[in-house]
């Protein structure tokens, strides 16, 4: 009886179309391409945990940089990696390419 009841929580834990905690963080995604950040705007909902995806296919490296997100990652050129970002208040939040700053720019909207 009880393995049925945990396998009955995981079922429906797992279920597709469950309604997201409040806790988990928002997950988003952003290509790196010639030295762009694409999209180069983001919306995402302030007050919540974000995990942003940055895929650079170009062949150099990148730095994914903001202060105003108090955030600096280097993502490996032709690689990806994880930006984790704590929540937000509504706003906007400017980010570049620290390595190609003329032409990498972004920018986050917490709404």
């Amino acid at each position: 009886m009880m393995r049925a009841a945990i396998f009955l929580l995981f079922a429906v834990l797992a279920a597709p179309g469950a309604p997201a905690r409040a806790d988990e963080a928002y997950a988003a995604t952003i290509t790196i391409r010639d030295h762009r950040f694409d999209p180069a705007e983001l919306r995402v909902p302030a007050g919540r945990r974000i995990a942003v995806t940055v895929i650079n296919t170009d062949p150099r490296s990148e730095e994914f940089d903001s202060a105003a997100l108090k955030v600096e990652k280097v993502i490996a050129g032709k690689s990806q990696g994880v930006v984790h970002i704590s929540p937000l208040n509504p706003g906007i939040y400017e980010f570049i390419g620290e390595y190609h700053e003329d032409t990498a720019k972004g920018r986050m909207v917490a709404e």
